[in-house]
């Protein structure tokens, strides 16, 4: 009786598959799972949106607005008008909206071009001797007082022949209402007497010490006047030579903006009154 000659069993090196197919797998229901967990769901969106629009507008901070209001909130908002919303100018404390004040179309750039204009011929002589400098930074106009000229190294206090200079520039900035940030600067070399501990200290004892002597000597209303001190770190010049270090010891007057007397009384008069209000719901509903 003859045997069957049995065939050696065939490998199968494709079983690699199997495990590749399951790894791809994963991976695709992993990205699906990131993919839907990363869109934003446009109906909650909008609802929340539009909550917080109608509880402003109750409180008079926006102004009414000429878009649609849904009347059911659990309808959803366009996605496009949930965008135009946030999109909105931003307004002051009333809903208006707050103008640039230094842009080159502004309505007190004008304003600043005749101050200059003004100033530079009334400081002739100190610009020549580059006691007092001008220029434009985008906060506003800034006259720069040298240490050189106003005060003696390593004093808050102005020097007494320099009052005469500083009394001109208060009284044009106090006659054209202009509101001024006093800036105190030093240059990077090390302070430490009885007085001042560092280049800070310095620095802000000069910013103050000016807007104090425009308060008591030409009655400035104090909410038009700020101070700050900035020591070494605000320099206009390398601190690397004596020229630039003597450029870098100054007192900056940042002229702002006008002061909007009449604008601030009509805005306080016409604030609504407090009162409680309810926020609309905005709770989630379910998908």
């Amino acid at each position: 009786m003859s045997r069957k000659k049995r065939h050696p069993e065939h490998a199968n090196h494709e079983r690699w598959l199997v495990s590749y197919a399951d790894f791809i797998t994963l991976l695709f229901a992993f990205f699906v799972v990131l993919y839907s967990t990363a869109q934003v769901d446009q109906k909650k969106v909008g609802k929340l949106a539009m909550a917080i629009q109608v509880a402003f507008q109750e409180l008079g901070v926006f102004q009414a607005s000429s878009m649609k209001i849904p009347v059911d909130m659990s309808e959803p908002m366009p996605f496009d008008t949930v965008q135009s919303i946030e999109n909105m100018p931003h307004t002051g404390a009333l809903g208006r909206v707050v103008p640039s004040t230094t842009g080159p179309g502004s309505a007190h750039s004008g304003d600043m071009g005749s101050l200059r204009h003004e100033l530079e011929a009334m400081l002739a002589p100190e610009i020549s001797r580059q006691e007092v400098t001008l220029r434009y930074e985008p906060d506003g106009l800034v006259v720069s007082l040298s240490e050189l000229g106003f005060f003696d190294s390593g004093s808050a206090e102005m020097k007494p022949k320099s009052h005469q200079t500083f009394s001109r520039i208060a009284h044009l900035l106090a006659t054209n209402g202009y509101r001024v940030r006093i800036e105190g600067h030093t240059d990077n070399v090390p302070i430490h007497t009885a007085q001042f501990a560092s280049n800070w200290e310095l620095s802000t004892a000069r910013a103050t010490g000016l807007v104090s002597l425009l308060i008591v000597s030409y009655q400035y209303a104090p909410d038009r006047l700020s101070a700050a001190g900035y020591a070494e770190f605000h320099p206009v010049a390398s601190n690397g030579t004596e020229e630039g270090r003597a450029l870098n010891r100054r007192v900056d007057l940042v002229i702002l903006t006008k002061q909007p007397a009449k604008n601030i009384q009509a805005m306080e008069s016409s604030m609504p009154d407090p009162r409680p209000f309810n926020l609309p719901s905005i709770v989630p509903t379910q998908p």
